[in-house]
């Protein structure tokens, strides 16, 4: 293992495109226009999502991650291409405004920054072994844990909002909530990933394609 990346590397802390999880998606509404959600609508839209993921073999889908960090006056932009294949295998693909490339396989991390390659065992580390399946769930949808977040549901126009909040202190220092944003379809469109410093990291996802034919030489390290 070489130049193994730092913790704030890999949960976006750092300015330069890292992981983009986070697992990550855009918190499009205020606080004030939400409304929380009914009991029963939460359980159908559990249900909806679960469906969902467990029919869902591949996706691909651009993405936009803004890094909000408060001593800067604008949030650090950048784009690039999420690839996923079940059971696990994941990859961020950084373009703008660097090239970066961070693939999860194994219980591995593997990262390419500009050509300089470096890669991280997550399965000798319980906290990035936590943040890969998080990674995966969250990019499914399917993160309706009650034991290891406190979950809170609520509804902004047609969209639905759900924050997860982990229970385990270990992880909440590193991650106070997870924001994510549901289309109707039950889909995952946004995520936002809230440190305890209330910085942030919000990713949009667009143009996404499922279940097609995705080789594992995408994920190539």
């Amino acid at each position: 293992m070489h130049n193994v990346p730092s913790l704030s590397e890999i949960t976006m802390t750092a300015i330069r495109p890292g992981f983009g999880f986070l697992l990550l998606f855009l918190f499009t509404g205020s606080l004030l226009a939400q409304t929380k959600m009914d009991p029963s609508k939460a359980k159908a839209l559990e249900a909806k999502v679960k469906e969902l993921a467990i029919t869902t073999e591949t996706i691909t889908s651009d993405f936009i991650q803004y890094k909000h960090l408060d001593f800067l006056s604008n949030d650090i932009k950048s784009t690039g291409k999420l690839s996923y294949k079940s059971p696990n295998l994941v990859k961020w693909e950084y373009r703008t405004p660097f090239e970066y490339a961070l693939i999860f396989k194994d219980e591995t991390l593997y990262i390419n920054n500009e050509g300089k390659k470096s890669n991280m065992d997550l399965g000798s580390n319980k906290l990035f072994e936590q943040l890969n399946k998080l990674i995966t769930n969250s990019i499914k949808g399917d993160m309706f844990n009650t034991e290891e977040f406190n979950i809170s549901y609520y509804e902004n126009g047609v969209e639905s909002e759900v924050h997860f909040a982990p229970k385990e202190q270990a992880f909440s220092d590193f991650i106070k909530v997870f924001h994510l944003i549901f289309n109707e379809k039950g889909e995952v469109t946004t995520v936002k990933m809230v440190e305890p410093s209330d910085d942030y990291t919000q990713i949009i996802f667009s143009n996404r394609i499922v279940n097609i034919p995705l080789p594992d030489a995408v994920f190539t390290h």
